[in-house]
């Protein structure tokens, strides 16, 4: 019998934060009254990422043989979860991690898929980003609108839930590994005939931030000129 949820947190060298925000996690969870399960992927990090991860008895850790992306730690948690309702938070808790109460409630209330979001209500952002890295996050997000995605106001903020036949038919199908993937998720939902919503959720900027402002958005970019083209066929079914 499938637990209610599943918590997904990928991983990349993450030692510096990810025991305090699994502290955050759990003491959230001992607070409400469903099953769940908590799942770690570590992306082939090199700095003792799974051995935080296993030292808590109720936190499952995915190793994946190497680095291999964002995309695809995501993919690797959703596939292997058992919840009903599966939910992925970056492992910085960005998005405080009480904001999966107000996914689930979508998920429960009939959505298939829920987009917590930072472009819906700007006073959710507690702590921003560099004006320069807004300034970049707000044009990649017209470029999908444009491109690939319409009516998502924000495809890249890393809080995402799914319920399970959602998650295992979009992420079966999704193929990019990089930050992009966000993306390519969306627009399979959307290719699929899923209910999504959009929902404002808390995010407060951490420094620390993985992601290269100059390097990644190439990268992504690139990756988002091939998401038709990867998902040609069941475009056009």
């Amino acid at each position: 019998m499938p637990l209610k949820l599943s918590l997904i947190i990928p991983a990349y060298n993450e030692a510096e934060r990810l025991a305090g925000s699994l502290e955050n996690v759990l003491a959230f969870f001992s607070t409400v009254d469903y099953d769940y399960e908590i799942i770690v992927v570590d992306d082939g990090s090199n700095d003792g990422t799974s051995n935080i991860s296993q030292s808590q008895k109720s936190v499952k850790t995915i190793i994946l043989p190497k680095n291999m992306g964002k995309g695809a730690a995501v993919r690797a948690g959703m596939l292997e979860a058992r919840g009903s309702y599966r939910i992925f938070s970056d492992a910085d808790l960005s998005t405080p991690i009480y904001e999966i109460s107000k996914i689930l409630n979508h998920l429960e209330n009939g959505y298939d898929v829920c987009v917590g979001s930072r472009a819906m209500d700007s006073e959710m952002i507690k702590v921003h980003q560099p004006i320069y890295r807004e300034i970049m996050g707000k044009t990649f997000n017209k470029i999908v609108q444009l491109m690939v995605v319409k009516g998502i106001r924000d495809t890249q903020c890393g809080f995402k839930g799914f319920t399970a036949e959602a998650a295992n038919k979009i992420f079966s199908a999704a193929k990019i590994n990089g930050f992009s993937f966000d993306v390519e998720i969306v627009y399979l939902a959307k290719l699929l005939g899923f209910k999504i919503k959009e929902t404002p959720v808390e995010w407060y900027n951490d420094d620390r931030s993985k992601v290269d402002p100059i390097k990644d958005s190439i990268r992504m970019f690139v990756e988002i000129l091939k998401i038709r083209n990867l998902h040609k066929e069941k475009s056009s079914a």
